[in-house]
């Protein structure tokens, strides 16, 4: 069998795709939840503050925080409102576990 076409190489093939560098050193799937938020919040200078929280605390409170700060329209600061928020939520939840 002869093949007319000339083999491609790595390099060319690759270069077809982009590569997202962004995601270079995330690992885990907290991680890059955390970058998304950190993200969509406009607070990258805080991104690890926000790797511990998603590491650390439940994934339904940081989403009730998340939704409430994207209904929130004239938020001077988002990251702030997040904090906020997050940790009214968290008070609330230490509250109801204390009646039980």
């Amino acid at each position: 069998m002869q093949r007319n076409k000339p083999l491609t190489s790595i390099g060319d093939v690759l270069s077809k795709y982009k590569l997202e560098d962004s995601d270079k050193y995330i690992s885990r799937e907290f991680q890059k939840y955390a970058y998304d938020l950190a993200e969509e919040l406009g607070d990258l200078d805080h991104k690890s503050l926000y790797m511990k929280l998603a590491k650390d605390t439940p994934r339904i409170l940081l989403e009730k925080a998340r939704s409430f700060v994207k209904d929130a329209q004239n938020a001077r600061s988002k990251g702030r409102l997040f904090m906020w928020k997050l940790q009214q939520l968290k008070n609330e939840t230490k509250a109801k576990n204390e009646k039980k």
